[in-house]
């Protein structure tokens, strides 16, 4: 048997601010209803003045580092997903490595979407199976609040989103039959679907400069998507992935103990856990209480199953996104 990766350590962190739908009701044509009727949420977390993606990030993966009995110096590296970065460069995960404090270890941002913690899992996994570390954090960390169109104009995406994070470290261990640990991990994408969920401006595609103000007049600034196309291809690649990476590890819907899709829409899960007759009990929800947080809404949900106690030791969880991209991924393992 040679080394695995296992998860020792969760934590999350979201904004203390909540916004409700009847917050966002006054500012854009909508209401509770409406919002609650078609994605499933009823508030979300917003930032406030002063508050940044590495405050976020840092409370998020103290905890991890907590739960996991390790101090930020025992780290080997750190892998950040988002797709609402501190800054254009450098990367958020340069800002966490200064505030933790930690030596001169390598980190770096991934950028694949909703889909960006299960693809940071899988460069986790690669990693330390390999044997070139042993001991990663692995992050997923939103600010949205600030970058989306809080008007009737941008509601049908406004209303989605939340600020958050969710942090787990990754260890190396000794492969036993049984035992905790990542057992497979599967990764896919589809860019020819990439202008259907995205935000075009500002980007080093536009010349001679990234921004203007006819960008901005156009709010083009803002997130935009198509939300039926998305849709209907998140309910059909999820239970797709899902499946193979079962079949990988030779499990079968029925061996898995918990199902983690990623919070986007709870219409999606309900569809997808409906297609693949999964119980609703089995496939936990906090959509309703913080949105979509994109790369932090799976590790957000593990650490809340975990500290529950829903997920205990021995367990098989999966986990499974969609995402712009299009991106779409999922892992199991054994807790």
């Amino acid at each position: 048997m040679g080394l695995h990766a296992k998860i020792t350590g969760t934590g999350m962190h979201v904004p203390e601010r909540v916004v409700t739908n009847d917050d966002l009701a006054r500012l854009m044509d909508t209401t509770d209803e409406w919002i609650l009727q078609r994605t499933g949420i009823r508030e979300r977390r917003h930032v406030t003045e002063g508050e940044t993606p590495v405050d976020l990030a840092q409370a998020a993966s103290e905890r991890a580092l907590e739960a996991a009995g390790r101090a930020a110096g025992d780290l080997d590296g750190i892998v950040l997903a988002t797709l609402s970065p501190e800054a254009d460069f450098p990367g958020t995960s340069f800002f966490l490595h200064d505030r933790l404090g930690v030596a001169e270890i390598p980190c770096f941002d991934l950028r694949a979407q909703c889909s960006g913690f299960l693809y940071a899992l899988a460069v986790a996994n690669g990693f330390i199976r390999s044997g070139a570390f042993r001991r990663l954090l692995v992050v997923g960390c939103e600010v949205h609040s600030t970058g989306i169109d809080l008007t009737t104009e941008g509601r049908d995406v406004a209303v989605l989103f939340g600020d958050g994070a969710g942090a787990v470290v990754v260890e190396a261990d000794e492969e036993k039959p049984d035992g905790p640990g990542i057992l497979e991990v599967r990764l896919h994408a589809q860019g020819r679907y990439a202008r259907k969920l995205w935000l075009e401006a500002p980007g080093s595609g536009f010349w001679p400069v990234r921004i203007t103000h006819e960008l901005i007049d156009e709010r083009r600034h803002f997130p935009r998507m198509d939300g039926r196309f998305v849709f209907k291809h998140a309910v059909t690649r999820m239970p797709e992935v899902l499946l193979e990476t079962l079949d990988a590890a030779s499990l079968k819907l029925e061996d898995v103990d918990l199902f983690l899709f990623h919070q986007a829409n709870l219409r999606i899960n309900e569809y997808v856990a409906q297609q693949l007759e999964i119980p609703a009990e089995r496939c936990p929800s906090n959509i309703e209480r913080y949105g979509n947080c994109s790369a932090a809404s799976i590790p957000m949900l593990l650490d809340e199953a975990v500290r529950s106690r829903r997920l205990r030791p021995g367990q098989l969880v999966s986990m499974t996104s969609f995402g712009s991209g299009f991106s779409w991924a999922s892992a199991v393992l054994r807790w």
